[in-house]
């Protein structure tokens, strides 16, 4: 019972929509009906700057930790934060509040990964960040950043993390695959 109740509690902690608030309380604007329509932070910020972008980044990030560190002292079951940490990057995809359209879940995966195997969260985000510096393109990094940190994951976390980790990657992937499909025929912007 105790890891549905953390799921729960997470998918609402990771379905509070900050791009979208933050960019209409700047704007008045909706941030779907702009660029790419998702409501994370690389949109954001080529929406309404770098600063508003970052700000969606951190707080993203926040509601995944938050979701797994949560789950992890309210629960004695040890797949708990597993449960929380994807239950949060569903409720970031997949928000009831905009019926069901919400990011891509990267900066919230990266804040999951944080709680769960803090050394694949910096081997994902370092990979992110070198492959965007040399590319300029932010889903090449993210899918890169996604695969390194599942790789470091297997051999620096526990299995429950590991599980939650390989969940959380693969709706990701499943997220981008129009990124990816842009990426094989080199049309990805």
């Amino acid at each position: 019972m105790m890891p549905l109740l953390a799921g729960v509690v997470a998918y609402v902690l990771g379905a509070i929509p900050f791009g979208y608030l933050l960019v209409r309380l700047k704007t008045g604007g909706d941030i779907r009906a702009q660029g790419s329509g998702n409501i994370g932070a690389t949109n954001v910020m080529r929406a309404s700057g770098v600063r508003a972008g970052v700000l969606v980044a951190l707080l993203d990030m926040l509601k995944g930790a938050l979701s797994v560190l949560l789950a992890e002292r309210l629960s004695p079951s040890a797949a708990a934060p597993a449960v929380a940490g994807f239950a949060a990057i569903v409720g970031h995809i997949y928000p009831i509040w905009l019926r069901f359209r919400g990011g891509k879940g990267v900066a919230t995966g990266l804040g999951v990964s944080l709680a769960l195997a803090p050394w694949a969260a910096v081997a994902g985000g370092a990979t992110w960040v070198v492959l965007y510096k040399i590319f300029k393109i932010s889903s090449l990094g993210s899918l890169a950043g996604v695969a390194v940190s599942l790789a470091v994951a297997a051999f620096t976390a526990d299995r429950s993390a590991v599980y939650g980790l390989a969940a959380v990657s693969a709706v990701i992937l499943v997220r981008h695959t129009g990124n990816i499909r842009r990426l094989l025929r080199k049309q990805e912007s």
